[in-house]
């Protein structure tokens, strides 16, 4: 069943996201090369409580981490770990807190030093995706419409939108109705309407869509081990269109995604 949240859901929902952006702007600040994902997953932990909220992902299903750190050929749900990050190395960190009983969760792809031509370009890619998504966040409109844009953006610059984990909508829970599918048909699915709060995310492979889930039952990895973008943010349907409430600077305006050397 969907949930469409009242305004004052919707204000502790942006509070939290608010508290969201705080972490991810300092992570960006500590993570530098030949750092561990475990230590990024620990200054991650701390950064939550000091925002007087809860890791949403820890412990949740059995998760054993903080965050999940996938780098490189790692689609989603990557256990940070003793892992050294190098130059070129694409990270993609996925964020959820919970605060006042309500859940945030974001995502962003980060490189390394710098990158290579085709991971800047996939990074790119990703991130406009969700934004074009959004822009279909209208009322009356439907799931499909978005998802139907988000594919027909990726796959026109030559990527891949992952087909076997989907967005979805968020509030007192993780995962609520309804899923948010990065590929679909236009005019399909529930229809959008105001108080909804939706998790877009797209995951773009380089190559392939099809997926390998590792021995740890989480990392999922692209089958032909091509390297893979995630970007996720928590967006609400207002009267008056979408409002992205984990957007940031970073994702709305064209800028350097390398994490500093220095």
């Amino acid at each position: 069943m969907i949930s469409l949240k009242s305004k004052r859901e919707i204000e502790i929902m942006r509070e939290a996201a608010q508290r969201l952006k705080i972490v991810f702007e300092e992570l960006k600040r500590f993570i530098k090369p030949a750092m561990t994902t475990l230590e990024i997953d620990a200054k991650a932990e701390r950064l939550i409580q000091a925002q007087k909220a809860k890791p949403a992902f820890k412990g949740y299903r059995g998760y054993p981490a903080c965050i999940c750190t996938s780098m490189n050929e790692e689609v989603v749900h990557g256990i940070p770990s003793k892992r050294r990050l190098n130059e070129g190395d694409l990270l993609s960190l996925d964020i959820g807190l919970i605060y006042e009983g309500y859940v945030s969760d974001a995502a962003r792809t980060w490189s390394i030093g710098q990158a290579s031509e085709e991971a800047l370009e996939l990074m790119e890619v990703t991130r406009r995706a969700l934004y074009v998504g959004m822009s279909q966040m209208k009322l009356g409109a439907r799931i499909g419409d978005l998802s139907h844009k988000i594919q027909d953006y990726v796959e026109s610059h030559g990527f891949s939108v992952i087909r076997d984990f989907v967005g979805h909508g968020i509030g007192r829970a993780m995962h609520e109705d309804p899923q948010v599918p990065n590929f679909g048909k236009p005019g399909h699915g529930p229809k959008l309407e105001a108080g909804l709060v939706l998790a877009i995310e797209p995951m773009v492979a380089a190559g392939s869509w099809e997926v390998d889930i590792l021995d740890d039952a989480w990392t999922v990895v692209t089958r032909d081990r091509q390297l893979a973008a995630h970007y996720e943010d928590t967006i609400v349907l207002t009267e008056h269109g979408p409002e992205n409430l984990t957007g940031s600077q970073e994702c709305e305006e064209n800028v350097n995604y390398q994490v500093s050397m220095v």
